[in-house]
């Protein structure tokens, strides 16, 4: 890699917002190096590159640091504007794009909401999160390019945030006993198993068990914080 434009991803295998930085450089074809952080013992590094947050992912680009999962997706696309496009061109389909990324996390929000809660609060969540994901199915209908962008393809910006929020949805059904039922969202279905059958998606995903561990975890965590 020429040192002219050395990329660095200071990242944590887990995290999904870290998982999406790293299939842009990937669909992309951008040489990279990645640095695993500890988040619970920061390295000077890391707090030096995002004093405000202190929290990955911070792409670093020929020394300088862009933190923000959707900021750096954005900067990704626009830095290697030769490569596969990630956002369309046109103004109002990048618009669209956006929004839809926006509820996307708003999704992936409220199903946080349920690996960290249990009981009546649980309940609630996963019910909000379903009628979410119904509202996503109807939406999907007027994607700007059809179901997604792997139909013309290409792995859009869209394609990433989503994959990276449910590509392993499995281990959450598993850790929480709650199914997600996506043969109720036929349109959701095919999008999620197109993408997983990409070998630039499977490769990057992290092990089915070692998540489960993990998650495991977080939501214990979670749990024993609340009920102090």
């Amino acid at each position: 890699m020429a040192e002219e434009d050395k990329v660095t991803l200071h990242g944590l295998w887990a995290s999904p917002y870290v998982k999406r930085v790293e299939l842009a450089l990937k669909v992309k074809g951008i040489p990279y190096e990645y640095v695993e952080e500890d988040l619970r013992n920061k390295h000077p590094l890391l707090l030096k590159y995002n004093p405000v947050h202190g929290k990955v992912p911070v792409l670093v680009h020929n020394g300088k640091p862009i933190c923000e999962s959707f900021v750096i997706l954005e900067y990704i696309d626009e830095a290697w504007a030769n490569g596969p496009q990630l956002l369309p061109k046109d103004p109002y389909k990048r618009a669209q794009v956006r929004f839809w990324v926006s509820f996307l996390q708003q999704i992936f929000e409220t199903w946080l909401l349920v690996i960290k809660s249990e009981g009546e609060k649980q309940e609630k969540a996963i019910k909000e999160a379903f009628e979410k994901l119904q509202v996503l199915e109807e939406g999907v209908k007027s994607f700007p390019e059809g179901i997604s962008f792997i139909n013309h393809g290409n792995v859009g910006l869209l394609d990433i945030v989503f994959i990276s929020m449910f590509g392993r949805y499995k281990v959450q059904e598993e850790v929480l006993g709650v199914k997600f039922d996506l043969e109720k969202f036929p349109l959701i279905f095919s999008w999620l198993t197109a993408l997983l059958e990409l070998p630039v998606v499977e490769e990057g995903l992290a092990p089915h068990e070692k998540l489960v561990g993990f998650l495991k975890y977080v939501r214990q965590n979670a749990l024993n914080s609340t009920a102090v």
